[in-house]
Formats: structure tokens, sequence, C-alpha cells
């Protein structure tokens, strides 16, 4: 459980290891009501140097009524143009939800990572783009987190058993199907469509889209 309020401005945990291609989950319980300004999240990152590498899920809080967003985002070399946002059509804070990342050498290649989850006060830029700050009394804040997994190979190591279900895991036709209905019904920015973002033309891999 993270717990955020005005003096300790942020909270979080993180692995012991680094970890090198995996699959990781974690099951977390969102801040329920007015959660304006607050970014819950879970990632994996490979340091805190401006050329880290990082998968990252964020959930961008908001107001009593209004959806959470989910900002997805891939770092390279410090690059953090990568991202997409969902507004998410299911109560994150009404119960536990298991959220996954995958990672392998056939959709990504990266640095060894450690797994953390963190919450912060992402007044600046979190909702609507920093146009509703928190409210601080509502604090404390609180994420619940529960039943972390990973299947991971530990960087330096061998891989876990079992990692074949993982390593050269790639969507089926269902699956592929639900990311497009998520794109299709509640996507609401995608770098992609971002010609403003990148004027000397969208990275190569928009492409394949």
């Amino acid at each position: 459980m993270l717990n955020l309020n005005q003096q300790s401005g942020a909270a979080g945990f993180n692995s012991k290891e680094q970890f090198l291609y995996g699959e990781s989950s974690i099951q977390m319980k969102l801040i329920p009501g007015n959660s304006a300004g607050t970014v819950s999240c879970f990632y994996l990152s490979s340091g805190d140097d401006e050329w880290r590498d990082e998968i990252d899920m964020e959930f961008m809080g908001n107001s009593s009524g209004h959806p959470v967003v989910l900002n997805t985002n891939v770092w390279a070399n410090g690059d953090d143009k990568k991202e997409h946002q969902f507004d998410l059509w299911f109560d994150p804070a009404a119960a536990y939800h298991t959220y996954t990342i995958i990672w392998n050498p056939e959709s990504i290649l990266f640095k060894p990572m450690r797994l953390h989850a963190t919450l912060w006060d992402g007044s600046y830029w979190a909702t609507e783009k920093g146009k509703i700050p928190i409210n601080w009394s509502n604090a404390p804040f609180v994420v619940s987190y529960r039943n972390f997994y990973a299947n991971a190979c530990v960087s330096g190591g061998a891989c876990h058993a079992g990692s074949g279900r993982w390593m050269n895991k790639q969507l089926d036709g269902a699956e592929w199907g639900t990311v497009k209905w998520a794109e299709h019904s509640y996507m609401r920015y995608n770098y992609c469509d971002d010609g403003y973002r990148f004027p000397q033309g969208l990275p190569a891999e928009c492409s394949r889209y």
C-alpha cells in the first residue's frame, strides 16, 4: 500500500533485482473518488539518469465521475515521446485489477531494468494537462497493491523456469481485436498521430500500424 500526502510528496517501492526480459504483473486498486493530479505507476526502468530506458504504465487520476487515464510510454536512451493514452472503461478503484507487462526479444529490446511502483503528485501534468491540481483536503491518497509476480531473466543470470510462455509471446487474433477495440473506443492520444510533435516526420515504428 502506498500513501501520498502533502508532506510526503511521493511514495514507492522497487525490485532488488534487475531483469532482462520477462513477464511481470501486479494487482492494483487505485484511489477512489477525486484523485485528480495523482499519478500511480507500475513500470520498468534501467535507472534514473537522462539516458534511461523505461516501459511505463501510468494511471493519471481524475475528478470524481471522470475516467482515469492510462498513459503508456516506452523510453529508449532517454527519448520518451512514445505515449498512448486511454480513458479506462472500468472503475480501477472499485476492485483490484491485474496489470501485466510482457517484454521479450520479439517485442522490445532494452537494458536490464528494475520493477517499480510509485505514487506521486503529477499536478503539473497529469489531469487535463495540469488544469486540475491535487485537492490535498482529500489526502491521504491510497493505492493498494497485492500479488506481485515476476517470471524473468535476472540480469547476468539465467531465466526462470516457465519462460517459454512469454519469451516468444505475440498477440493472437483475439488479443489484437481487443487492442483495436480499445484504440477505436477509448484512445485519447497516439504519438503516431501527432505531427506537431514530430515536425521532421513520425518515428519509423509508426509505419507498422
